[in-house]
């Protein structure tokens, strides 16, 4: 009976050899990168190692310096890790975080409210959509939104004293009442 190690290529062999060569350094390089949290280490080195192994056959072990190689996986690992673990938002916030900021109103709230007006504002013709964008969103006086449009100051006080009205009836028809309010 065959062991294991027989049916092990001769390049395989000579990649664990010299992965295991630097597993120290590769090891003291990682915790440098994590702040000693020795899991997350742990988890890198090992996934590096594993890819050392699976890209056995591909890699040129003799002309090129594999500690290199080993601690560019490592540091790309690291990156993607730190992208994953990030990326993540909070929802779960309790209600004295809000307290601590000021901040009464529930953000998902929020959005969903953003999303409703934007999904009205996107309803109005384009014309009255960017007068209303630009007098209440941006904040730009009357006469300078009719300069940019080329329009009389008159026309734009029209165009969004309609949009504001379009907007609530829309608001109000969607049920939003405090929101058009």
């Amino acid at each position: 009976m065959r062991s294991i190690i027989d049916e092990i290529s001769p390049s395989r062999m000579k990649a664990i050899e010299l992965c295991l060569a630097e597993r120290e350094s590769l090891r003291r390089y990682v915790k440098s990168l994590l702040d000693w949290d020795v899991f997350a280490v742990e988890d890198v080195v090992q996934e590096t190692l594993l890819r050392a192994w699976v890209a056995a056959e591909s890699l040129d072990w003799e002309e090129r310096p594999i500690r290199m190689w080993l601690f560019r996986v490592a540091r790309n690992l690291v990156v993607d890790q730190h992208r994953r673990n990030h990326r993540a938002i909070p929802v779960g916030l309790c209600r004295s975080e809000f307290e601590a900021t000021g901040c009464e109103e529930d953000p998902a709230e929020q959005v969903a409210e953003r999303t409703v007006l934007v999904a009205a504002i996107s309803r109005l013709s384009p014309a009255h959509r960017e007068v209303v964008t630009r007098v209440h969103l941006c904040g730009h006086p009357g006469e300078d939104v009719a300069m940019a449009l080329a329009v009389p100051v008159g026309t734009v006080k029209s165009r969004t004293h309609t949009a504001v009205r379009a907007l609530r009836a829309d608001l109000l028809r969607g049920g939003w009442g405090e929101a058009a309010a």
